[in-house]
């Protein structure tokens, strides 16, 4: 999954951008509470994709 894709899909769900990082982006979504580290790569596997979504979106 392209990263632009990840992050329109997590911003969709209600995260913000906490801070850039040298390798990674912190987002937090603020209705679940849930922080998770975003990659700065092109490309995020599928499988990492899918679990962060599933991560910020559930708990």
């Amino acid at each position: 999954m392209k990263r632009k894709d990840l992050i329109d899909t997590i911003e969709s769900l209600g995260c913000v951008l906490i801070r850039h990082g040298a390798k990674h982006d912190l987002y937090h979504n603020p209705k679940t509470g849930m922080t998770q580290p975003i990659p700065r790569h092109w490309e995020i596997h599928e499988f990492l994709a899918k679990k962060i979504v599933r991560d910020l979106s559930n708990h």
